[in-house]
């Protein structure tokens, strides 16, 4: 038998190179795998924020199209986010159940067609049907990106996709704005969202048996059941919610009336106001990739404090109307609303307790949605009633209550002792979207 100079034979260190081959070709193709999955989960919520960046564009056309008044808008935004609740509420159910890559490809199925119903519908009230369709879809969307980016790739994937989201909300405007410069329909929009939302379908059909490790248990929830009564029992959960309602609701509020203030209000081109609502959300992307490497060197009480007194000044600058300067108020907006949302997340265990965290994060999430729709339509009633310039004052106002609710969010009367840096410290950043 032929031996190799260390004694051992031929064959069997032929067979152990032949092992480590297939070994090392079996974790290439894993990380091609995930990185497949991996890039079309973000293009997911690239998708997801197509829609939400397009609205405020393409509001003035729709209103003008079936003869609306300016606050008609509230009701659309509060069947979208009826849906998005629902779906968001029963989606660990639905995942459980069916498997993520299945409700992904369906659910990306059931956006496409009430994008599809939105720029074919021939009356309001069809449009206003079909926001709970794409809420429904778009939840469970959200929910299971997150789910699978949480179990199989942790919080620094979650980062970089939540940013991802905010490339589409930054992309969607620039798409409508070109579409209505090139003097065709909104609804186009809407439609080449739509064919984006069939492509990822198809997608996640063709992946979904690479998301079956990604299932989230059955039983998490019912480890957590009966703890939410607990919770609301809590003060401090109290001002939290409200903190998530107010701060959702400011950024919606910035985000879906700004174009129409600069076009309507103000005389802006359209064009320039579309750039401006698309550079809000660029830099609310950029703001989270900067922040989340700044998060780790400072507490969130000397991240969170500076950056809502500067939104308060940015909201004061556009309600002067000052020449220029009330553009640029708009994206440092978006820079400074950035951190908040993530760094909130990230804070909820120190603050509620580790125990509490399933249920927080959910009742956050709650309460982030009905603000993201109840402070926009609130506007929009107001501006019906006086004129678009409320817009400014109204943004001023709400960034002064979200600054109290955090102060009193931070008071040690309500928490338990803390001792070092913050609980944002050792968190990766995490932000919604929504």
């Amino acid at each position: 038998m032929r031996v190799t100079l260390r004694g051992v034979p031929a064959a069997a260190t032929g067979e152990r190179a032949n092992a480590l081959t297939r070994e090392r070709a079996n974790a290439l193709t894993r990380e091609r795998a995930n990185a497949l999955t991996l890039g079309l989960a973000s293009l997911g919520f690239v998708s997801l924020g197509l829609p939400d960046g397009m609205l405020g564009v393409a509001w003035p056309s729709i209103r003008a199209t079936f003869g609306l008044p300016l606050d008609a808008l509230g009701l659309l935004l509060a069947t979208f986010a009826t849906g998005y609740f629902v779906s968001s509420a029963v989606s660990g159910r639905v995942l459980s159940r069916f498997g993520i890559g299945t409700v992904l490809s369906a659910s990306c199925a059931m956006t496409a067609t009430a994008l599809l119903g939105y720029a074919l519908s021939p009356a309001w009230l069809g449009m206003v049907a079909l926001g709970s369709v794409l809420g429904i879809g778009a939840g469970t969307i959200d929910a299971g990106l997150n789910t699978y980016a949480a179990v199989a790739h942790g919080a620094r994937a979650l980062n970089w996709m939540h940013a991802a989201f905010g490339v589409g909300a930054a992309i969607g405007p620039l798409v409508m704005t070109a579409i209505l410069g090139a003097g065709l329909s909104w609804s186009l929009g809407y439609v080449v969202v739509a064919l984006v939302q069939l492509g990822l379908a198809a997608g996640f059909v063709v992946t979904r048996e690479r998301y079956v490790q990604s299932q989230p248990s059955s039983t998490s929830a019912a480890e957590h059941g009966g703890s939410a009564r607990a919770l609301l029992r809590n003060p401090l959960a109290w001002i939290s919610l409200g903190l998530f309602f107010v701060y959702v609701g400011l950024e919606a509020g910035a985000g879906q009336w700004s174009f129409s203030l600069f076009t309507l209000s103000r005389g802006a081109p359209v064009a320039v106001a579309g750039v401006l609502v698309s550079a809000y959300w660029a830099c609310m992307t950029v703001g989270r990739v900067l922040f989340g490497a700044l998060v780790g060197h400072v507490s969130s009480e000397q991240l969170l404090r500076p950056c809502m007194v500067i939104a308060i000044v940015a909201a004061g600058v556009i309600w002067l109307n000052v020449p220029l300067l009330s553009w640029v108020a708009l994206g440092i907006l978006g820079l400074v609303f950035a951190p908040i949302f993530p760094v909130l997340i990230a804070e909820t265990p120190a603050r509620l307790g580790a125990g509490q965290t399933a249920n927080a994060v959910g009742l956050q999430i709650a309460a982030a949605v009905a603000g993201g729709a109840g402070i926009p339509a609130a506007i929009g009633l107001l501006a019906a009633r006086t004129s678009l310039e409320v817009v400014g004052p109204c943004l001023l106002c709400v960034g002064l209550v979200q600054l109290a609710l955090y102060e009193l969010l931070i008071r040690r009367v309500f928490e338990r002792p803390r001792s070092g840096r913050s609980r944002s410290s050792e968190v990766a950043t995490v932000p919604p979207g929504a």
